[in-house]
């Protein structure tokens, strides 16, 4: 019996380290929207069995990061730009809501904590190759604001796009002055809740997606791969990330 858990144990380890190094490498740009994914490429890349491959790839596939086609095989999923949309709505929705709840719930603890978090992308924004540490630390940030806000529901969906959000928030930071920017949002929210003011933290959360939102539409239409010409509500709106 202790074997087997000792294997079990070994076989999560592998499974966590294949979903996370090819889920960074999808996040970072590494492998382009589209891109085929060959098993023994990753194998290869990942040191680990064949079947510990096809797991991880499940995995990404339910996280919508890539998607699996019969006889064809597996690529990068491609975000376009209406299902990005969508997202900043849920999240608009849902993180201000969960903001307002937090700033109804917080203890002096979880307020320090948000506090360190907002210092914390600050200092991220001066390391060199910083993209990736500040989402990162971005997600610190609002993963403090879900526990806080009581709602699991709400939990539920935001990390159930939380591979995506990464995406997405990834892009965003790219477009040059948008990491200051979103550091100034997040100092906001941390003041608007330290201030215990429900709704004026929930509306800034809401402000921080909605400037969010506008940079990674920036980012997009300067995309190569973007139709530049096509109207924004034809069939623009499926135009990919």
């Amino acid at each position: 019996m202790r074997g087997d858990k000792t294997v079990q144990a070994q076989k999560q380890s592998v499974h966590e380290y294949a979903v996370a190094t090819l889920r960074r490498a999808i996040v970072d740009g590494e492998y382009a929207p589209g891109q085929r994914l060959v098993e023994a490429d990753m194998q290869l890349r990942l040191g680990v069995s064949r079947p510990a491959v096809r797991e991880a790839l499940r995995q990404l596939e339910a996280e919508k990061l890539v998607t699996c086609t019969p006889f064809k095989g597996t690529s990068v999923s491609e975000i376009t730009w209406e299902e990005a949309e969508e997202i900043y709505e849920v999240r608009e929705l849902l993180e201000g809501h969960a903001t307002f709840r937090f700033a109804t719930r917080a203890k002096d603890n979880d307020l320090r904590r948000l506090t360190a978090a907002a210092a914390g992308f600050d200092a991220a924004m001066l390391e060199p190759a910083h993209q990736q540490r500040l989402v990162n630390a971005a997600h610190v940030f609002f993963d403090i604001i879900l526990e806080g806000s009581g709602s699991r529901v709400i939990c539920d969906v935001l990390r159930g796009l939380s591979a995506r959000i990464s995406l997405l928030r990834f892009k965003s930071m790219s477009l040059p002055g948008r990491a200051r920017q979103s550091s100034q949002e997040m100092h906001n929210i941390a003041a608007m809740l330290q201030a215990g003011d429900p709704v004026a933290a929930r509306q800034a959360a809401e402000a921080h997606v909605r400037q969010a939102r506008a940079a990674a539409l920036a980012i997009y239409e300067t995309s190569r791969n973007a139709p530049l010409q096509a109207d924004r509500d034809g069939p623009a709106s499926r135009r990919r990330l």
